[in-house]
């Protein structure tokens, strides 16, 4: 964020963009296309980016995109997210959408990769080398390029002032709240203690905080080859409540937001199917803390942020899951960094 967002005057500058700008508010609607953890980092900043923009957002897998050869038009703004900028089902991606005439966005890691060369503008994520194959900071800094992006384009919008001010304040105070949820380092460590030996996890949440579980899911996947999967907690009675047991480990992530309620629901339906979730909530929610058996407590921010903080808690439980089964956990097996083939 040094150098782009000013915290005292409330401007968001973003260079590789700036003079887009203006066509990209007159666009059709924007199409985010990504794969893996960059395309989960787009599902988490869709809703703000909706609201932000009053725009018509569509967030798709590349691969699945090219299948479908689906419509793409001249007044479309087409958005790659990659962190190496040469995934190949992205870049194919890119060109089947610069063919038919789209403005082309890249947001990359890699100053220099196909992706960057080929977009028409771009942001670079910044978030420095990675050496890990499981994306973790370059997962915070594509979901903060988004949000920085979104504020861009609702600058000129008088109504959006309010909450664009509240996320600038927040932005600001992002780095002493993560590194606050760092602190609960040991008592992740133990819920991983009674996990690793488990052979599948569940993380269920909804609203800002659906692309968290995805993402978690996905790090377990990657670090311990444990089989996870991420639940939209409103798709919870259209099939995944049957897998729930005593014996079932589930994790829930459930704010202080305005889908509160709707997963207090599903918190209720999992405990009555015996069901002993652990939950990642406000650490100021003493109402939900008072009712869990087992909880990890994360600092409240802004709730189109908090998904940057509640990440960091399954990022820390798939890394001591797969050090307690014993494997590397920077090169997971049958993975590369860079997905070159499509």
């Amino acid at each position: 964020m040094r150098g782009r967002v000013n915290f005292n005057t409330k401007k968001v500058v973003l260079g590789g963009i700036k003079d887009y700008i203006n066509e990209i508010r007159r666009c059709r609607r924007l199409i985010l296309i990504a794969c893996g953890t960059s395309y989960h980092s787009a599902v988490a900043t869709r809703q703000l980016l909706e609201e932000l923009s009053e725009l018509p957002v569509m967030v798709e897998l590349a691969s699945d995109f090219l299948d479908r050869s689906t419509p793409v038009f001249r007044d479309d703004v087409c958005i790659f997210i990659s962190q190496s900028g040469e995934t190949a089902d992205t870049i194919l991606a890119l060109r089947y959408c610069k063919q038919r005439g789209a403005l082309i966005v890249g947001f990359t890691n890699t100053v220099g990769s196909s992706i960057s060369r080929e977009s028409h503008c771009g942001v670079h994520i910044n978030a420095g080398p990675e050496i890990g194959v499981a994306s973790t900071k370059a997962y915070t800094s594509q979901f903060l390029a988004l949000v920085l992006f979104g504020l861009v384009l609702s600058e000129d919008s008088i109504s959006k002032q309010s909450r664009r001010e509240d996320i600038i304040d927040g932005l600001q105070k992002l780095p002493e709240l993560i590194k606050e949820v760092l602190t609960c380092d040991q008592k992740i460590r133990d819920f991983a203690e009674n996990l690793y030996q488990k052979s599948s996890l569940l993380v269920m949440g909804r609203g800002f905080n659906f692309a968290t579980c995805l993402e978690g899911a996905l790090k377990v996947k990657e670090l311990t080859y444990m089989h996870s999967e991420g639940i939209l907690a409103g798709e919870l009675k259209h099939g995944p409540l049957a897998m729930v047991d005593d014996t079932m480990p589930i994790v829930m992530i459930i704010m202080d937001d305005p889908v509160k309620t709707k997963c207090m629901n599903a918190y209720s339906q999992v405990q009555a199917r015996g069901g002993q979730p652990v939950l990642i909530c406000n650490n100021d929610d003493e109402e939900l803390i008072k009712l869990a058996r087992r909880y990890i407590a994360v600092p409240r921010t802004v709730d189109c942020l908090q998904g940057i903080l509640c990440v960091v808690p399954m990022q820390l439980l798939s890394f001591h899951i797969a050090v307690l089964r014993g494997y590397d956990v920077d090169c997971p097996r049958n993975l590369a960094k860079s997905v070159t083939v499509a």
